[in-house]
């Protein structure tokens, strides 16, 4: 389904990178580390975008967002989404995706840093999709959150537990997780719920 997607997505751009580009997601998203940000997440978060799509103004960038935003992921750095926004700034530039529509891409993945509301809706609806998996049923919950785990799992509980605890507080603190009402109705009451319940387990 998703070199598809991506296919018909670069094709009106470049047809001769399409597939050299779709084997490099494929591969940094199919490594043996990701448990949790691998192409199933990419599939889930093109499923939740789907949902919303008539409320997004630029569907192209928002996808390039969604291939790119996760693409260098290791739990040892901090800077995941400066990497993964200037890999795709990079590829956007190798099929001469327009400048302010890249740029906006670059925007949008490094929004997942810090997943704040911001003045552009698309960044807002795509910061939310990613954040969709908090307001699943418990039991998807619960599956997210032990994937997450084992891709700290050379983290000792020790200085796991109090990280994670402080990233869970942090959604708690906020008056909104979802910075779209279209979020917000959806999964608002049951993130904060699951949030909660995990915090009781560590």
């Amino acid at each position: 389904m998703l070199e598809n997607i991506f296919t018909i997505l670069v094709n009106p751009y470049n047809k001769e990178s399409t597939q050299s580009m779709w084997q490099e997601i494929k591969e940094y998203y199919s490594h043996k580390s990701r448990k949790y940000h691998n192409l199933t997440h990419l599939e889930n978060l093109y499923k939740e975008l789907s949902f919303c799509k008539e409320l997004i103004e630029d569907w192209d960038t928002v996808l390039f967002a969604l291939f790119y935003h996760d693409i260098i992921y290791k739990s040892t750095r901090n800077d995941n989404e400066e990497q993964s926004a200037e890999l795709a700034l990079q590829r956007l530039k190798k099929i001469n995706y327009p400048e302010d529509k890249a740029e906006r891409c670059r925007q949008m993945i490094l929004a997942t840093k810090s997943h704040l509301p911001v003045s552009d809706n698309d960044i807002n609806l795509f910061t939310d999709a990613d954040l969709s998996i908090l307001g699943y049923d418990w039991s998807r919950y619960a599956k997210y959150y032990k994937q997450v785990r084992e891709e700290y799992s050379y983290y000792p509980d020790i200085l796991y537990k109090p990280g994670r605890k402080k990233v869970l507080k942090h959604f708690l603190s906020m008056s909104f997780i979802y910075k779209t009402e279209f979020f917000r109705a959806k999964y608002e009451e049951n993130a904060k719920e699951n949030i909660r319940k995990e915090l009781t387990k560590l």
